[in-house]
């Protein structure tokens, strides 16, 4: 069976990886045009497109994947799957058409619920206990295709966007190998989702979904602080200055103080929320490296007692 694979972050290379691992004939990779980073704004790959130059796998960077020129140029592949996962653009109909098996999706939750770009963040924030992988037929929807498989797993108390990111990821590409011999054999059960999803749609994360507001409860502002770390981070301002808390722990107790003020006790500072108080455990104020919340208090001197 022949395979294109279309993606671009970290999410992807691993699948695509896994893929390649197990044998199977890639005979193209989609991914994303090369971004500038760094001061000198100097092109960088993406780790899809790394992993597949490693592999010596023929690699196509189109800007929009519905022009008429990519549509022609995947069609040239001549694959009978196209495998999607993380890849950043809308798959138009005419690439969903190509191939003899269609193309199918990893996504990163158990569908229906969190359809979008951003189901991993999103499944934390919303105190979810479990979620997992899916592997779906793709349609014209937003991630609205039959389903084929499913796996969960559960999401701990310290789990992180990143570290719940690396689980689910290896979850998908685990899963995604095993699935592809009922899809070439013609074993696979598709099963068709609901029309509606029980949660909202996903959407992309902008950098400053991260912003703390003070007089959200002490349990939500927590879990902000575990679902955008490492990015974009949960950030507020201290001094005028950005201040990141990147882990902290929930205190139930009420200071007395208002939402965003906080008390310095024994190396340990009290923020007050809307309900309760959050403890940082790891911060990072602007400029400076991420410390332990003592080794701050030690080196900065505050000048108010209070985050905006």
């Amino acid at each position: 069976m022949k395979i294109v694979f279309m993606g671009t972050p970290d999410f992807a290379a691993g699948i695509l990886n896994a893929i390649v691992k197990a044998g199977y004939d890639v005979v193209g990779v989609v991914t994303q045009p090369d971004k500038p980073k760094g001061r000198r704004k100097e092109p960088v790959a993406c780790p899809v497109k790394e992993v597949a130059l490693r592999e010596g796998l023929r690699v196509y960077q189109p800007q929009r994947v519905r022009n008429p020129e990519a549509v022609s140029e995947i069609e040239s592949m001549g694959a009978d799957l196209i495998v999607v996962a993380a890849f950043g653009q809308i798959i138009p109909k005419e690439i969903l058409d190509l191939p003899k098996f269609g193309c199918i999706n990893v996504h990163a939750s158990l569908l229906p619920a969190y359809r979008g770009a951003a189901p991993i963040q999103q499944s934390i924030l919303d105190g979810c206990s479990v979620t997992g992988v899916t592997i779906m037929q793709m349609d014209v929807g937003l991630d609205t295709g039959d389903i084929i498989s499913m796996r969960e797993i559960p999401i701990e108390d310290t789990d992180t966007g990143g570290s719940l990111f690396d689980k689910l990821a290896a979850l998908g590409a685990e899963l995604l190998v095993e699935t592809l011999p009922s899809i070439e054999n013609g074993t696979a059960v598709r099963t068709p989702q609901p029309e509606e999803s029980p949660t909202p749609y996903c959407r992309m994360i902008k950098k400053d979904a991260g912003l703390i507001d003070w007089k959200s409860g002490s349990d939500e502002i927590e879990r902000r602080v575990r679902a955008f770390a490492p990015w974009p981070s949960a950030f507020t301002h201290l001094d005028g200055k950005t201040f990141k808390i990147w882990s902290a722990e929930v205190l139930e107790e009420e200071s007395g103080l208002a939402p965003g003020e906080f008390r310095i006790c024994d190396g340990r500072m009290f923020i007050q929320t809307g309900a309760g108080q959050i403890i940082p455990c790891e911060v990072q104020i602007e400029g400076k490296r991420r410390m332990a919340i003592a080794d701050f208090l030690r080196g900065y001197k505050i000048k108010n007692n209070s985050f905006t």
